[in-house]
């Protein structure tokens, strides 16, 4: 019988249906996806009713999603580590704030990623950013501008088609930026003879704009099969000028005071460009389906800095001399990644999934000092110091999982398989480096069990791995900031994670929704940051920071997420996250982080005024906080810790910081198809950065305030028909179209 059942499964291919068209009176129906879906594996944070983030970019959008911490700098955190950032489950190239929030529809946060996902990204989980897309029959689009209290605007707009076998998209958005911030350095030296005190008062202030379009297509070849096409750009300009004002007391008696000035004028772009090809192909069988993609992605950024330094008299009034200095940088890079799944089920509760990728990455990196004649102002042609690195990785990968329901228990078991290589060419001083990370396996474990009254359980072990990168690896002293300078390490060795997470969820009559979380992280041979004095080329102490190997770190703690419906115009998101974590090192200079517990809670509240009007009012605290393992780089998306001086994770922490957004949205015209909303971030000036570092030699604090209490106006237009006959020749009837002017199926998405 089993032999006989499948012989009859055949697929009958295209069915053509003819449509008798009758017209309705109008037929309204509305629907509303909540702010936040909850989920065992990941949480889903859905754009549209965060309209505090409106006219911003995807950093703005971060500061108010559940379990992320957004520093000033807009380096984001998950769980006190920084994540692997996705767009549209791909890794990416481009940062945070280079993606409009406009163009984002969800954001998807995954915090124990299993086998399916790449094994990189060590300590943390994912942030897999869905770009706006849509395939409903028809045309539909949207038109959009904003203006902030600094008098930048921005523009942007979207249209999708959908006819036949064709849907194609495009989007495109315009911002200008204007970023002001202010910060101080003090810093106690006690390793050297004499002690030094040094005081530095630090502005900056950057102009600038950037675009990003997006276009797709999609062609539906049969109802089961789709090839589709993906074209991305993003580009920007930016002229950053900072002060820096440097005052060094040697406490020795007399005391010896000096001043240094430091004016830095920069021409700063990037370019980022992005395209894609995939296919996928749905089979007979229910859930059995085959994907294949390429995707291609490059990245240059050029910049010209002129620096100029001036020099003080004892008396710190008078002026001894001024050295110019031009620093000019380029970077490029290209990545291509290949990626194939199958999905197989088996009966109806199991299914077998396996995968093969292969990721190609290239890196060229310039970055010179240039001396300029104070009084022509001619550069010298010859740099006085310079990196020249070019870097190449590879990275091969298979998966395969298998998953199974019995009754209300549920299990996925899966192992991942990954090599890489890596070679450097550091041309400035003729050094070549060629590591080769042998297969690693990367088992992960979910089990679940369904409970009564719509309540789940489940527990998931991971491995994961962080490799090091280019920066951490240049064993050349980085002076591009020459009042902090980093050093690499080509000894670094990768580190390697193994992750576990206890769930508990609970689903209410009224859809209201609380999880709970356990997890824990033990990361060996940690890739951190490490602070220590040294006398610089102008003979002056000064602090480098290296990339060391720690022995081992931990990070544990508890999260709760709930989201309720208080009453039918009031949803309130909150969000609490208990935690510590503990680096070790094997080296007596260090001293030893004293170990606290720390925490951080977020809340979201959607208020429904009217049909028409909402307001929405978001804040977050975080306590006093051991910084995160492995530094808080850019890494997440921001713009980087800079001239302001980072502070080492082994040895230092972060204090007490809090903040509130609000914002206002009024809908209007037909189907509300307009609104004008007025959002407001950081309004009692309360966002800042205030760090804390030392060791056995010094101690450091840092203090950082960056755009507060930015005000700006939103407008918004969406425009469209989602007419199934639209496209449809007249006499469609007649000339045979095989759909009937309809699509049957495709992707299945």
């Amino acid at each position: 019988m089993s032999s006989i059942a499948n012989a009859l499964d055949k697929d009958l291919g295209n069915i053509t249906i003819n449509i008798e068209e009758k017209m309705l009176e109008n037929v309204v129906i509305t629907a509303e996806k909540p702010g936040l879906q909850l989920g065992i594996d990941r949480k889903v944070f859905n754009v549209d009713k965060n309209i505090v983030s409106v006219g911003g970019t995807a950093v703005d959008v971060m500061r108010n999603v559940p379990s992320l911490n957004v520093d000033i700098d807009g380096n984001v955190s998950l769980r006190n580590n920084t994540p692997q950032i996705f767009v549209d489950g791909r890794p990416t190239t481009m940062d945070l704030d280079q993606i409009p929030s406009d163009a984002i529809e969800s954001v998807e946060i995954i915090t124990n990623p299993s086998a399916k996902f790449d094994a990189s990204g060590g300590t943390a989980g994912i942030l897999n950013i869905i770009l706006k897309k849509n395939r409903k029959i028809g045309y539909n689009g949207s038109l959009r501008a904003n203006i902030d209290s600094r008098a930048k605007v921005g523009f942007g707009g979207d249209i999708n088609l959908r006819q036949n076998k064709v849907n194609a998209s495009i989007s495109v958005n315009y911002n200008q930026r204007q970023s002001k911030s202010y910060g101080t350095t003090d810093r106690l030296t006690f390793g050297t003879s004499p002690n030094i005190s040094l005081n530095q008062k630090d502005t900056s202030n950057f102009n600038g704009n950037f675009t990003f379009l997006r276009a797709g297509l999609d062609y539906f070849i049969t109802n089961r099969s789709t090839i589709s096409g993906n074209f991305s750009i993003g580009g920007g300009k930016f002229d950053p000028y900072s002060s820096n004002t440097l005052v060094t007391d040697t406490l020795s008696s007399p005391v010896s005071s000096f001043k240094t000035i430091r004016l830095s004028n920069s021409t700063r772009e990037f370019n980022r460009t992005g395209a894609s090809l995939g296919f996928k192909h749905n089979f007979p069988k229910a859930g059995r389906e085959l994907t294949a993609d390429v995707n291609y992605r490059t990245r240059t950024g050029p910049s010209d800095n002129l620096i100029s330094t001036y020099n003080y008299n004892n008396d710190l009034i008078t002026i001894n001399n001024i050295y110019n200095q031009r620093q000019i940088g380029d970077g490029k890079s290209k990545e291509i990644t290949i990626q194939s799944d199958f999905v197989n089920p088996i009966t109806d509760k199991s299914k077998m999934e396996f995968g093969v990728r292969a990721e190609f990455d290239e890196d060229v990196n310039y970055n010179g000092f240039y001396d300029v004649d104070g009084i022509t102002g001619q550069t010298n042609p010859n740099p006085t110091s310079y990196t020249d690195y070019t870097s190449k990785n590879r990275v091969l990968a298979a998966y395969t999982t298998y998953s199974n329901q019995i009754n209300n228990f549920g299990y996925q078991l899966g192992l991942r398989a990954e090599s890489s290589n890596y070679q450097g060419d550091l041309k400035t001083t003729n050094e070549k480096f060629n590591i080769d990370y042998a297969i690693s396996l990367f088992p992960s474990v979910f089990l679940s069990q369904k409970l009564k009254g719509d309540q789940e359980l489940q527990i998931n072990y991971t491995r994961r791995i962080n490799r090091p990168n280019f920066w951490q690896l240049t064993p050349f002293i980085d002076s591009s900031d020459i009042l902090n300078p980093r050093i690499g390490n080509p000894a670094l060795q990768p580190e390697f994670t193994n992750s576990m997470e206890l769930s508990y969820q609970k689903i209410f009559k009224n859809k209201d929704n609380f999880l709970a979380s356990i997890y824990y992280k033990n990361t060996n041979n940690l890739i951190t940051t490490f602070q220590e004095p040294q006398t610089g080329s102008n003979g002056k102490e000064q602090i480098l920071t290296r990339y060391i190997n720690a022995n081992s770190s931990y990070v544990t703690g508890l999260e709760l997420t709930m989201r309720n419906n208080i009453t039918k115009w009031w949803e309130l998101t909150s969000n609490f996250n208990l935690f510590t974590s503990k680096i070790t090192i094997d080296d007596p200079s260090v001293i030893p982080q004293d170990q606290f517990a720390s925490w951080f809670t977020k809340i979201n509240n959607t208020f429904k005024a009217t049909k028409n009007l909402s307001f929405q009012l978001s804040g977050s605290y975080q306590s006093k906080t051991i910084l995160p393992p492995g530094g808080s780089g850019s890494s997440g998306g921001g713009r980087g810790g800079g001239m302001f001086g980072q502070t080492s994770s082994a040895q230092g922490y972060v204090k007490p910081v809090y903040y509130v957004d609000a914002a206002i949205r009024y809908n209007f015209m037909k189907e509300n198809r307009a609104s004008l909303s007025l959002n407001m971030s950081d309004i009692f000036r309360t966002r800042i950065s205030n760090t804390h570092s030392e060791s056995a030699t010094f101690y450091q604090d840092v203090y950082r305030r960056r755009d507060p209490q930015i005000l700006r106006l939103n407008f918004s237009w969406r425009f469209g028909k989602f007419d199934a006959s639209l496209f449809k020749r007249k006499n469609n009837k007649q000339q045979g179209d095989p759909n009937g002017g309809m699509d049957m199926g495709g992707m299945g998405q």
